[in-house]
């Protein structure tokens, strides 16, 4: 089923562009904590165990999102997490400028992690169900695309107004377009209230939980360190690129990268050694 046949279903369209503004702190929220943390206290440890935290609370909260969005439908699912996301986000900004206890920064990452809303799951449930069985692989695939535009397109927004501004406001910015997308796509979903789901047993009951929270543990805790510890140890240049252009990059190279992708032919290499890691880095 070709895009432009899904965007000729009514509303697709407008979904489709309000997932993506509410999807532009996937990336940028880990990214913009690390600068405005390590601005306020100096300390390149604090910032990337609170980039950490954030992917840690991503992980832990999308069960516990699931099971709601079983019982309740997206609409106050999105609605709450939009809430919780930007409000945390918004407070860690204020708490790393006012000087708060370090504990207080990580443990908001963890909460704006954990309430990251569930855009892309439900694109998938929305869209799913207004296509036949056969055309769900062009959805799915649509659903991915949006995705990956955020996460290309959010870092560059950010490393954009840093150059004008600071890093605070930056991600103030970026987390209140985010917010606004997310309601906006709220309010145009057609599911409505999904069936009742009730389901035995606690969510984090499951045997197989832990082997997950310690995935999602390990996972976090890379991702942190890449993202606060690479940004700050490029080389020093003249005018050295925003942090949130490397991110950029990487992302790029992480969704059209595969071993052993090479430079594109009759172009020159420059300052291909930092540029090159990246790469490499996103790519693997």
């Amino acid at each position: 089923m070709p895009y432009r046949d899904l965007f000729r279903l009514p509303g697709v369209g407008a979904q489709a562009v309000s997932g993506f503004l509410a999807q532009l702190t996937q990336q940028v929220a880990p990214v913009g904590m690390v600068l405005v943390v390590q601005d306020a206290t100096g300390s390149l440890a604090l910032a990337g165990t609170c980039a950490a935290a954030f992917s840690v609370g991503a992980g832990m909260g999308r069960p516990v999102q699931g099971r709601l969005m079983d019982r309740r439908g997206p609409r106050p699912v999105l609605a709450a997490t939009a809430f919780l996301h930007v409000v945390a986000l918004i407070a860690l900004v204020a708490a790393a400028a006012a000087g708060w206890p370090v504990w207080t920064s990580v443990v908001l990452a963890w909460v704006a992690g954990a309430g990251l809303p569930p855009i892309s799951v439900s694109m998938r449930v929305e869209w799913g169900r207004r296509v036949s069985d056969g055309a769900r692989t062009a959805v799915y695939s649509l659903v991915y695309l949006v995705q990956e535009l955020a996460m290309l397109a959010g870092p560059l927004l950010f490393g954009l107004v840093i150059a004008v501004a600071s890093a605070s406001l930056a991600l103030g910015a970026v987390v209140a377009a985010a917010g606004a997308g997310t309601l906006a796509f709220s309010r145009a979903l057609r599911a409505g209230r999904a069936a009742s789901v009730r389901e035995g047993g606690r969510v984090f009951a499951d045997r197989r939980m832990p082997v997950l929270l310690a995935v999602v543990l390990l996972l976090g805790g890379t991702i942190g360190a890449l993202q606060g510890g690479c940004p700050r140890c490029r080389p020093p240049v003249a005018c050295p690129p925003p942090p949130g252009c490397w991110w950029r990059r990487s992302r790029w190279a992480a969704s059209r990268g595969r071993p052993g992708t090479g430079p594109v032919r009759g172009r020159p290499r420059r300052r291909r050694g930092w540029w090159g890691r990246c790469w490499r880095s996103g790519s693997c």
